[in-house]
């Protein structure tokens, strides 16, 4: 698919990332106004709420972007999505008879302020990259035993806090945890001293469900995607995750990008899963390219200093795709809910500039980063600013999702002091 022509000087760049072929959705404050629900097309947003009070947009009988949140579309489900984007794309179009009532409803990025973009209903995150796995189990086993053994059938997860998913921006405390050094006999109570990232992409169910889902029911019901920096407190992990996994050390915050990508602006970048070593049980197996070629990077940017890049890699890495993660996740009946967020696991690749986490690329602290300010980390400093970016490249054309940033603050002096 070529890039498709908006009247919107700059969505026709073709290193923009948010062409036509894009229109992502976010939620958006301009000035003293409240948050409303926006598209993102060149270097404006359109006011989508604005634009259906104006009659410019009409799916349903009832409003659905009086709320700054998108969860009242999301649950319509695929049909009303087209719908609007069929819409969004006509009003955006080059040669549009609405430009002059539509011109209006333009807001510039650089006046606004990102919200959340949706309501998070609950979180999971998993386990999925192999590349990743494989290193974290190198790293604390042996590269023999390094997969667990269920690792190759199923996409391993844990329940996360939805309470703490924020948007990009918003700066990170660092946390305090239970530590235990393997020279002392007994744990003590400190600011994490091993904080670190995980480059991810959370996927967004859009329609609920009530019992299981196959693999391309699944997809189905997927709305987006977002960029997501899983923050860790490998130190407070490293302590507490025996016998049931991470709990406080994944506590602390996950970041996600403000805009959602939809399925249709990522659907020319589809791509296959890895080869097996397992053939995966029927109800995981592969139905079609579920995977995504977007690349992924993150830089590292110390207080006041200029950014370095110290990874990048790409989201086809990933082992299994968020329409397997989802499909398994309802295998037991699990009720799926409008908002739900999967997050699909740290995203590395075969070779160490592809690692997607600090744990890896620092190799658990023996092999510190050197900066191009010339300094050096293993894990991360107070006043570090860590960004994700993530793009897929079209025909002419760049699909983008915004910066997922956040940067990191002091440990609280007395995190009990009222």
């Amino acid at each position: 698919m070529p890039l498709l022509k908006s009247w919107v000087a700059s969505a026709n760049d073709a290193t923009h990332p948010f062409p036509l072929n894009n229109l992502p959705y976010g939620v958006f404050a301009h000035g003293d106004e409240e948050p409303r629900c926006g598209v993102a097309i060149g270097d404006m947003i359109l006011d989508v709420t604005a634009a259906e009070a104006e009659g410019l947009i009409t799916l349903i009988e009832e409003p659905l972007f009086d709320l700054p949140f998108w969860n009242p579309l999301m649950e319509q489900g695929p049909a009303v999505w087209a719908a609007l984007r069929a819409r969004l794309t006509a009003l955006l179009s080059e040669g549009a008879m609405e430009q002059e009532v539509v011109e209006p409803l333009l807001v510039p990025q650089s006046a606004v302020v990102m919200h959340m973009p949706f309501a998070v209903s609950e979180y999971t995150d998993f386990y999925a990259g192999r590349h990743h796995a494989f290193n974290v189990g190198s790293m604390f086993r042996d590269p023999e035993n390094a997969l667990p053994p269920n690792w190759l059938h199923i996409p391993i997860g844990y329940n996360g806090r939805a309470s703490s998913v924020v948007v990009s921006g918003t700066d990170i405390r660092r946390p305090w945890g239970q530590l235990k050094s393997p020279d002392h006999d007994l744990p003590t109570f400190l600011p994490s001293r091993r904080f670190d990232i995980e480059l991810e992409m959370g996927a967004i169910v859009g329609t609920p469900s009530n019992g299981p889902l196959s693999v391309q029911e699944a997809d189905d019901h997927i709305f987006g995607y977002v960029l997501l920096n899983d923050w860790s407190a490998r130190d407070i992990q490293a302590w507490e995750y025996q016998p049931l996994g991470p709990f406080q050390a994944k506590a602390t915050a996950t970041s996600i990008s403000p805009w959602i990508v939809t399925k249709p602006a990522l659907e020319p970048f589809r791509c296959d899963t890895p080869e097996r070593e397992f053939e995966l049980l029927d109800h995981l197996k592969d139905c079609g390219p579920m995977l995504y070629d977007i690349d992924l990077a993150i830089t590292m940017a110390p207080a006041g200093q200029k950014a370095t890049t110290v990874a990048r890699t790409n989201y086809k890495e990933m082992y299994y795709s968020a329409a397997q993660q989802l499909a398994h996740h309802s295998t037991s009946g699990c009720p799926m809910n409008t908002g739900d967020l999967l997050g699909s696991g740290t995203i590395s690749g075969p070779t160490k500039p592809e690692r997607g986490s600090l744990l890896e690329l620092s190799w658990g602290g023996k092999e510190p980063l050197t900066l191009d300010t010339g300094e050096t980390r293993s894990f991360i400093e107070d006043g570090d600013t860590l960004t994700l970016t993530g793009a897929a490249r079209g025909n002419g054309y760049t699909i983008g999702f915004g910066d997922c940033t956040g940067t990191v603050l002091p440990a609280l002096k007395d995190p009990y002091k009222r």
